[in-house]
């Protein structure tokens, strides 16, 4: 029960919830990416990715100087994944998060993908 309480308090936020959204829709982001495409400071989304780290929900690498996520999809088997996605897939932030997100991919980046 207290892991599920875990989990759910990290999803309680709605800059974390737009942020898992996305990288429900790839296998992993960089930072640089989610300060883009979100247009929040590095410092906010770092802070938000370091607390959904800390519940289990992302794992992180660093590539040079940038750090990568990717989701932690067992530690939220715990939830029903499929009607949280769609429910996310018609929020509007999250679809305009998604059209930033595939608009900011189509230019060049300069960390390593």
């Amino acid at each position: 029960m207290d892991s599920l309480a875990h989990i759910f308090k990290a999803l309680s936020e709605p800059l974390r919830l737009r942020i898992v959204y996305l990288l429900l829709q790839r296998d992993s982001l960089c930072v640089c990416d989610l300060v883009s495409v979100l247009e929040q400071g590095q410092s906010t989304i770092s802070r938000h990715l370091a607390y959904l780290k800390h519940a289990g929900l992302v794992s992180a690498w660093r590539e040079g100087n940038w750090m990568h996520y990717r989701l932690e999809k067992s530690a939220l088997s715990q939830i029903h994944l499929q009607p949280f996605t769609d429910y996310l897939h018609r929020t509007p932030e999250c679809k305009q998060d998604l059209a930033r997100l595939i608009d900011y991919e189509k230019s060049p980046r300069s960390c390593p993908r």
